[in-house]
């Protein structure tokens, strides 16, 4: 949901931005995102039935910028797995929301199509706070 969430909202925006998702466990690869999902982001005017799963490659370090992820388990993991000399910064997507800094986006899966809503509500805001926080670095750096 993340990734359909943060390419609209790039897009709503003008952010240009390489987007992609990626898990840290590898028993969902190829598979598309739960159908719940879909419903959710779809009720929210987001198209993700064409996401297909994959697992973190060692590139994606120092391909893209920032790695973001939902829970401190997978901030610790991919810290874990990341290579030396690792150019992505990685945080927390709710690190980006004043006041939500360090907490995790409940994980839906085992719940039912309410505990998808919930984890859309946080997804949707901590998508703006990254998004709002990446237009913001490149003004400065603009200036």
């Amino acid at each position: 949901m993340a990734e359909g969430a943060f390419r609209a909202v790039a897009s709503d925006r003008g952010l240009a931005c390489a987007i992609d998702s990626a898990g840290t466990a590898s028993f969902h690869i190829g598979s598309p995102p739960d159908a719940r999902a879909i419903a959710v982001a779809q009720q929210n005017g987001i198209d993700i039935a064409g996401q297909s799963a994959r697992q973190i490659e060692r590139d994606d370090f120092f391909n893209f910028s920032h790695i973001i992820v939902m829970d401190r388990a997978n901030l610790e993991a991919l810290r874990a797995r990341a290579p030396r000399g690792a150019t992505a910064q990685m945080a927390m997507l709710l690190d980006a929301v004043d006041g939500r800094q360090g907490e995790p986006v409940a994980d839906p899966y085992y719940g039912d199509v309410a505990a998808f809503e919930t984890a859309w509500s946080d997804i949707d805001r901590g998508v703006h706070g990254w998004a709002d926080r990446f237009l913001r670095e490149m003004a400065a750096v603009g200036d």
